[in-house]
């Protein structure tokens, strides 16, 4: 099991890694719209933040020898389910052809009080 870090997504805010590389699997622990570096909130809209989320991620996904078309599952946390076909369409645009299993779930709060959150695994093996 390896410990996987990077200053190009935003430090964990509490006692977790941003991911961990277990066999040939990566699991990307939840990003949140955080600047990398600053700490700040990126937008108060949930078009800005699921960009920066997914910025993040792919930061995560790249220091642990990964790519997004490696990406084998996802998990969305939405404030709002409202919110579900901006999150949708930014998340299709992100992955393209590449449709990796997922779960969208609406949530009573989240940390920061963001408006999105999302995990992923992705498939590091040969």
């Amino acid at each position: 099991m390896q410990i996987i870090s990077t200053e190009n997504a935003p430090a964990a805010i509490g006692p977790y890694s941003q991911a961990v590389k277990a066999g040939d699997f990566l699991f990307c622990s939840g990003q949140i719209p955080l600047v990398p570096g600053t700490g700040e909130m990126a937008g108060d809209d949930v078009e800005t933040q699921t960009k920066q989320v997914l910025l993040n991620l792919t930061a995560v996904l790249e220091a642990g020898g990964a790519t997004k078309d490696k990406v084998v599952k996802a998990t969305i946390f939405l404030n709002d389910m409202n919110d579900f076909g901006v999150v949708n369409g930014l998340y299709a645009e992100y992955f393209g052809d590449h449709k990796p299993a997922r779960a969208t779930v609406e949530v009573a709060r989240l940390p920061k009080d963001v408006l999105v959150e999302i995990d992923l695994v992705a498939y590091v093996g040969a």
